[in-house]
């Protein structure tokens, strides 16, 4: 357990920062990834986990830079028993017909192309390390499921989230790659600070919703990376208990 190797994206702020850090206290050593390289440092000298952390800048709509992640994940440390599949963006909440194309592909290149990035290159590397295997864990989101007003770029990015998880799940299976899926709702990040203010609902009305620590949802993805290969969580929802999610529309 104290040998396996994470990569992380999206790492440096909210859900990828609570689960990095998850990881690093339970003994994992974890490649820190994300756009911007002073929060990633800045993770990884919280974490105080010294030789068994590093932070590599990737963009993970470029599918260039990240083969280099996992090239310099392996050349650093031998291996990759996980991938948490979490960097992702939303878009202005507006109208469909308001929605500016380049709004959409940005959100569609980092939610959806970078998603299948993680994915294709994480199947490169474990398949054929030894002992082979691995676990990925994409960040789906409850808008995996259920739409919020206003949403088109996400939710459609996070639905298709839903179909590369079950396939890859089915594909992986040859391999002793197990893939999952964890559908967050209302971690307390600092994006989701507006819904305490107050956010557009199904019937048109806004109102505040509550929030939950963000780092039950690192537990959660510590829960799910500490199983065997043989076992697999391949949905797990973690939300807020009361937010509008049941009954949503």
């Amino acid at each position: 357990m104290k040998n396996k190797v994470a990569i992380v994206t999206g790492a440096g702020t909210g859900i990828g920062r609570a689960a990095s850090l998850a990881l690093l206290r339970d003994g994992w050593t974890v490649v820190l990834s994300g756009r911007r390289p002073q929060p990633l440092q800045d993770v990884a000298e919280e974490s105080g986990a010294g030789p068994r952390v590093l932070a590599v800048p990737c963009d993970v709509s470029d599918p260039q830079s990240v083969r280099a992640l996992f090239d310099r994940a392996v050349d650093a440390f031998g291996r990759v028993d996980l991938l948490f599949n979490n960097a992702g963006v939303g878009a202005p909440a507006v109208p469909i017909d308001e929605l500016p194309i380049e709004q959409w592909k940005q959100v569609v290149d980092i939610n959806l192309s970078g998603m299948f990035y993680g994915i294709q290159n994480a199947f490169r590397v474990m398949k054929a390390q030894s002992p082979r295997g691995g676990r990925i864990i994409n960040n789906g989101s409850i808008s995996a499921h259920t739409p919020r007003p206003n949403s088109i770029a996400y939710t459609a990015t996070k639905h298709a989230v839903l179909g590369l998880t079950k396939t890859a799940s089915l594909d992986g299976r040859h391999h002793d790659i197990a893939v999952g899926q964890i559908d967050v709702g209302n971690a307390g990040t600092e994006l989701a600070q507006r819904m305490t203010q107050g956010v557009m609902q199904a019937h048109g009305q806004v109102a505040p919703e509550p929030l939950m620590d963000v780092d039950i949802v690192g537990q959660s993805v510590l829960y799910m990376a500490n199983l065997p290969l043989e076992a697999n969580v391949m949905f797990h929802t973690v939300m807020a208990t009361k937010m509008p999610f049941a009954g949503r529309g």
